[in-house]
């Protein structure tokens, strides 16, 4: 049983599908910690009602990034995590932070990557045109949004979207495919090596693993 810890900055939705993956044996792991920056977020109330610990570190606190994430780091060490899982945690990470957990830190993006780094993807999607649209589980490595990418899910994009729309919908799709990627890395079939991740020693494409 590999230990989890999952950071957080709101509401905590692919954080309590991993929980009860986790409860549902889908997960050979546990999670052990919740970290948010930020406080009274409805995912610390997640978390606590499941009986994980949890606490907040926020960053308002720290006058650098750098400063911050040095205390992070010994916070999240704390709990003695195999796998560290970003969901909704809404900091970019330096270089320490990220080669520290080489390997073992994942984040879940919602775009296609390597479409719509950053935020307001739904919105972007939109204004482009786009017919499809989506969500990436990547690594997490120095470069923002930029680790290998494991698994994609696709949606597709109507004329009468919103952003909320595409948000839902997109939601859904991160609820199934995070907590598998979770059990993949947990279980050693998922690894990063030189090359990127690879799934049962075959290296995946730049869109992650696909089935025809």
């Amino acid at each position: 049983m590999k230990r989890i810890v999952v950071l957080i900055s709101g509401s905590g939705t692919n954080m309590q599908a991993i929980v009860d993956a986790c409860a549902a044996k889908r997960i050979d792991g546990e999670v052990v910690a919740v970290i948010s920056n930020k406080a009274e977020v409805g995912g610390l109330s997640k978390a606590q009602k499941a009986g994980i610990a949890t606490a907040v570190l926020s960053h308002k606190d720290f006058d650098t990034r750098e400063a911050y994430d040095a205390e992070l780091q010994k916070l999240v060490d704390s709990f003695t995590p195999d796998v560290v899982v970003l969901a909704g945690f809404m900091r970019i990470l330096t270089a320490d932070f990220t080669a520290h957990y080489h390997g073992r830190m994942l984040n879940i993006h919602p775009s296609l990557l390597p479409k719509y780094r950053g935020v307001n993807t739904h919105q972007r999607a939109l204004d482009n045109g786009d017919k499809e649209h989506g969500v990436s589980v990547h690594f997490v490595t120095e470069e923002l949004d930029g680790g290998p990418v494991i698994l994609q899910a696709v949606v597709p994009v109507f004329e009468e979207d919103t952003a909320a729309d595409l948000q839902q919908r997109v939601h859904a799709q991160e609820h199934r495919i995070y907590p598998l990627v979770v059990q993949w890395l947990c279980t050693g079939r998922l690894q990063l090596t030189d090359k990127g991740a690879e799934l049962d020693g075959a290296l995946l494409g730049p869109q992650g693993y696909a089935v025809d």
